[in-house]
């Protein structure tokens, strides 16, 4: 099981991710993002390789999609709060946006 991030890997790797848009979110242990694309199956692909990658992870997101915005929601559920694996989906999220 994975642990809930130390505030010194707060302080390190959680910057960078807010720094590109992520937000904590307000009551929660979480980080958010709104993705927007061109179009709604840019989307929806979008959604899809990620899925797979969340899949192979084992750590799967809270989203919802509408049209050509997905909004994403990360934390780790079985140990109420966030972990490494939220910060790796994250950032692999960020990378498939941008190509």
């Amino acid at each position: 099981m994975p642990n809930k991030l130390t505030q010194i890997e707060r302080n390190d790797e959680l910057l960078s991710l807010l720094n590109n848009d992520w937000k904590i979110v307000d009551n929660r242990d979480a980080i958010s993002k709104k993705f927007k694309f061109k179009s709604f199956i840019q989307a929806f692909s979008w959604m899809t390789s990620v899925a797979i990658i969340a899949e192979k992870m084992d750590h799967h997101p809270e989203w919802a999609n509408v049209y050509n915005t997905v909004e994403v929601t990360l934390t780790t559920h079985s140990v109420g709060g966030l972990t490494k694996l939220d910060l790796t989906l994250a950032r692999k999220m960020d990378l498939y946006s941008e190509s």
